[in-house]
């Protein structure tokens, strides 16, 4: 079934601004039921986590809440589900976790096609732990992730391998599978960033073969927090610093303080509101989720080959850096001549924003060669008369720009 795209944009009150969003990448659009939901439970009875008074219940039950959705949305267990700020703050403290029991001659893997918050983590580490830091490489010309750099990078000595599941950048969705049987080959774990992959596409940790993963509700629809998900019995072999009276039950062994209940709410509503895209009631969560985000894609795809239409008929002006086989509708791209900063501006004052910079892509942009790059991607609330407008708005600031 077809996504109703004109149902769908009614439903987010910033695309009432005639705005067109292409820096989904960066942060979705809110729809009205996501920020319902995080008024409703802040203006509710509302009290720490208990049993007793309604206001406790309420916030027990946003807790439940959360880890059942996010147990849908990535096939895995709700124990096996833990909140965090943000998916860098998780991985910042899974890899203090990890690290306490890697020693002198151990060896961690990670990857140049990934966002730097599943880099400098692992490096930084690394280093406290007096560990090895190996790289997986990627093809400059295509984006494709280099498979046999990635076995020559493992050993029997890797204790655990980073690796993005869709580049941020250049949409590239690297065989995350075929990397995790390496790993695990090895003996190593594999900590998987799915942010910008979970945005796209349905997520099945365990058919991955991620042992971790990260995701992050702000760039599909929902709050700005982080979640991450593994086995609750993988997670159980993890031992954080804790408070001593607060408690050593996985998952919430790895949340420090008092949870942000009406973000959690907030997150519970955008799953929900994935899962409702496509009409229907029936089926379970999980499965109204596959039926939407599958509308997604091939609406997404659809407007990926417009754009690329588009920017073909730009001519040699334009440089199109994403060429993987299988990726995400995320491009990036510079112009002949002419400052990627300088398009972002012109677009930006027609009402379409598209964003240049690079996106705490180090290692890709290092790759590269590149200082900033003009990053479009796309969300299921874009439509191709948006396509034409960007397309338009290149195309008048190029032939103005070639004015001089």
């Amino acid at each position: 079934m077809s996504l109703d795209v004109t149902a769908l944009r009614a439903q987010f009150p910033s695309l009432d601004t005639g705005l067109a969003f292409f820096d989904g990448p960066g942060g979705t659009q809110t729809p009205r039921p996501v920020a319902d939901a995080i008024v409703a439970t802040m203006t509710g009875p509302l009290s720490n986590r208990g049993a007793v008074s309604v206001s406790e219940r309420n916030a027990e039950q946003s807790v439940a809440a959360f880890r059942a959705a996010y147990a849908d949305l990535l096939g895995v267990p709700a124990a096996g589900i833990v909140h965090g700020r943000s998916a860098t703050q998780l991985t910042y403290d899974f890899s203090r976790h990890l690290a306490a029991t890697w020693r002198p001659g151990d060896e961690v893997v990670v990857s140049r096609l990934d966002h730097d918050s599943n880099v400098r983590p692992w490096i930084q580490a690394a280093e406290r732990a007096g560990v090895t830091v190996r790289w997986i490489d990627f093809d400059t010309t295509t984006g494709e992730l280099d498979l046999d750099s990635a076995e020559r990078a493992l050993s029997s000595r890797t204790r655990l391998v980073a690796v993005t599941a869709a580049s941020n950048v250049l949409g590239t969705v690297p065989p995350v599978r075929r990397i995790a049987d390496l790993a695990h080959a090895a003996g190593a774990l594999l900590y998987v960033d799915g942010v910008h992959y979970a945005a796209h596409r349905l997520v099945d940790v365990p058919a991955l073969g991620a042992d971790l993963f990260v995701c992050s509700p702000y760039k599909f629809l929902g709050p700005h927090c982080g979640v991450l998900a593994a086995s609750p019995e993988l997670l159980a072999t993890i031992r954080p610093d804790k408070l001593v009276p607060s408690t050593d039950a996985v998952p919430e062994r790895f949340e420090f303080g008092t949870l942000p209940y009406e973000m959690l709410a907030g997150a519970t509503a955008a799953v929900d509101f994935l899962a409702g895209m496509v009409p229907g009631t029936d089926g379970t969560r999980r499965e109204r989720l596959a039926r939407s985000l599958a509308a997604v894609h091939e609406h997404e795809t659809a407007l990926r080959q417009r754009l690329e239409a588009g920017l073909r008929e730009l001519g040699d002006v334009v440089t199109l850096y994403s060429g993987a086989v299988d990726r995400t509708p995320t491009s990036l791209m510079n112009f002949a001549g002419r400052e990627a900063r300088a398009a972002q501006i012109f677009l930006a004052e027609r009402d379409v924003l598209a964003p240049a910079g690079s996106f705490y892509a180090y290692e890709p942009f290092v790759a590269l060669k590149l200082d900033a790059a003009l990053r479009v991607g796309l969300a299921p609330y874009n439509t191709a008369e948006e396509i034409d407008r960007l397309i338009g708005g290149l195309n008048e600031w190029t032939a103005a720009t070639a004015r001089g």
